[in-house]
């Protein structure tokens, strides 16, 4: 079984999205699930989650109305205003009530305030959050944000959440020391996960290989363990450097030495387990 973690849809019909933008021509269009349905049979997925592309109500009902009407729609993550703790709790009664509602994120990497994650009424939502067993997503751009981690981790011990992208590692530039270094820092914590996705698009070149990811993989196999690892394509965010059958095919490469225990927990048993997904690999 493959379940992809991370995708996303948009359709400006429905909202206006603050990204993308006309800067990104390949993927500032509407895109949604009849395109990616064709690719996720030519790659053998079986499941995605669906994440959230704009902080808004709209864009989860969107989503959750997608998850109706595809069966390989997993799960939804999905937005509350975590700085609204009492509205948060409302509409998580609201939205909790939705099998396929399985988590929260905010697109933190976009704000001005890189300390909004700390204020204290966002850490009360986390709180909330933590309250209905439902896991964050945190999309960290290095190097901002990480340094947040393991104030949440401490302060919401039963929060589980888990960091997009690899936090988007400096991979064009080659840097590895630094943030391998942060990483180590959030990895201490059990309940931090992360997901290996969207580093095609930090690596910024339409030529990338797996022997470019390689050194960040390693890195991030010795400090969370595959069953803390999971893979996500971070499709259509993808198409701008490579498209989703390039990133799944060369992340195979990369992970050729590894064992089928720990290929089983990247490709599905993590996700399953972080998002409650409750599925069989038959």
């Amino acid at each position: 079984m493959i379940i992809d973690s991370h995708q996303h849809f948009w359709n400006f019909d429905w909202l206006h999205y603050a990204w993308p933008t006309e800067e990104e021509k390949k993927i500032y269009r509407n895109i949604e699930a009849s395109e990616l349905e064709p690719l996720l049979k030519k790659a053998g997925i079986d499941k995605t989650i669906t994440v959230q592309a704009d902080d808004s109500y709209a864009d989860t009902v969107y989503m959750l109305d997608t998850a109706e009407k595809k069966d390989w729609v997993a799960g939804v993550v999905g937005w509350v205003p975590l700085n609204k703790p009492d509205e948060a709790h409302r509409k998580l009664e609201e939205f909790t009530k939705n099998p396929y509602f399985k988590g929260v994120r905010h697109l933190i990497h976009m704000y001005e305030d890189t300390n909004w994650i700390v204020k204290n009424e966002v850490i009360e939502g986390l709180k909330v959050l933590a309250s209905f067993n439902i896991p964050f997503d945190f999309v960290a751009i290095f190097p901002d944000h990480l340094n947040h981690v393991p104030t949440l981790a401490e302060k919401i011990p039963n929060l589980k959440l888990v960091i997009d992208h690899l936090a988007k590692p400096p991979i064009k530039e080659k840097k590895i020391e630094e943030w391998a270094l942060q990483m180590s820092r959030v990895a201490e914590y059990p309940n931090v996960y992360t997901k290996v996705s969207g580093l095609n698009t930090a690596a910024h070149w339409d030529t990338w290989s797996f022997e470019d990811l390689n050194p960040y993989l390693d890195v991030a196999f010795d400090l969370f363990g595959a069953n803390r690892l999971m893979f996500g394509s971070d499709w259509p965010v993808a198409n701008l450097a490579g498209g989703y059958l390039k990133v799944l095919n060369e992340i195979k490469k990369a992970l050729g030495e590894r064992t089928k225990e720990e290929l089983d927990h990247f490709f599905w048993k993590t996700a399953n387990e972080f998002y409650h997904l409750k599925l069989e690999n038959n």
